[in-house]
């Protein structure tokens, strides 16, 4: 297993990605640490905030990321230029998804719970690219032998097949499951065979005349939650931080 993950990710013209997934790893586990220490009252680091207004990190971020994007577009997969900005990209984008919750709400919510959605996606973001490091290919295309990618037919079968699992898994309101089927075509087939998320497009669609169905989705997604949602807070707060608990309104 070691050997075969070792042979994946060293193969030429794979490095670029590996530095870029590694220079996004470490800028995001830094500037979480800054962050952090900014928040405690520690350390030589004071936000950023120049005529009063706050410069939060996803604005130098953008910038690295387009930098990094387009040079790496124009260097190619190979040398010293595709690997340096490789590095530049991999920065902007842990800078950026680091505050993806702020993209996302248009607000401050950094060090709320709807902040927790930065961490989750920095996570995702870094399991999809080290799959594609391993190997796995969009779609399940890894799985066909060289005969079957020649055969037009068979191609299009298995794309189109793994791709509607993709979709059935993003409708029953498992979005996790549904990217990490892109690369993983097997957990698209888990995730599109068992019950609908309550309050999925599926759900609403499909169990509208289905009362057991509907029962069983919402004791299924309680039973899940009650295990895994205190598990991956602990997760998320242990990488991100914990977020400031509500104001208590005084009476």
């Amino acid at each position: 297993m070691g050997h075969w993950f070792y042979r994946n990710i060293t193969e030429p013209g794979k490095l670029p990605m590996l530095l870029a997934l590694t220079s996004f790893v470490l800028t995001f586990v830094i500037t979480r640490t800054i962050v952090r220490m900014i928040r405690a009252g520690r350390g030589p680091f004071r936000n950023v905030t120049p005529g009063g207004m706050h410069i939060h990190h996803v604005v130098p971020g953008v910038i690295l990321t387009v930098i990094g994007g387009f040079g790496a577009v124009g260097s190619g997969r190979h040398g010293v230029a595709a690997a340096v900005c490789a590095v530049i990209f991999g920065m902007g984008a842990g800078l950026v998804l680091d505050e993806f919750a702020l993209i996302l709400h248009l607000d401050d919510v950094y060090w709320t719970e709807q902040g927790r959605q930065s961490v989750e996606v920095v996570v995702l973001a870094a399991a999809l690219a080290l799959l594609v490091l391993s190997g796995f290919a969009p779609l399940g295309v890894n799985d066909m032998s060289a005969d079957e990618r020649q055969d037009r037919a068979s191609l299009i079968l298995t794309l189109v097949i793994n791709f509607l699992l993709v979709l059935i898994t993003m409708f029953k309101g498992k979005p996790r499951m549904a990217l990490i089927s892109v690369l993983v075509p097997f957990v698209g087939i888990f995730g599109a065979v068992r019950l609908a998320r309550p309050g999925s497009p599926w759900a609403r669609r499909f169990y509208r005349n289905r009362p057991k169905a509907r029962a069983k989705a919402r004791l299924r997604s309680f039973h899940h939650d009650r295990r895994w949602d205190r598990k991956r807070r602990k997760l998320q707060d242990l990488i991100g931080g914990a977020p400031d608990r509500p104001a208590v309104r005084e009476r």
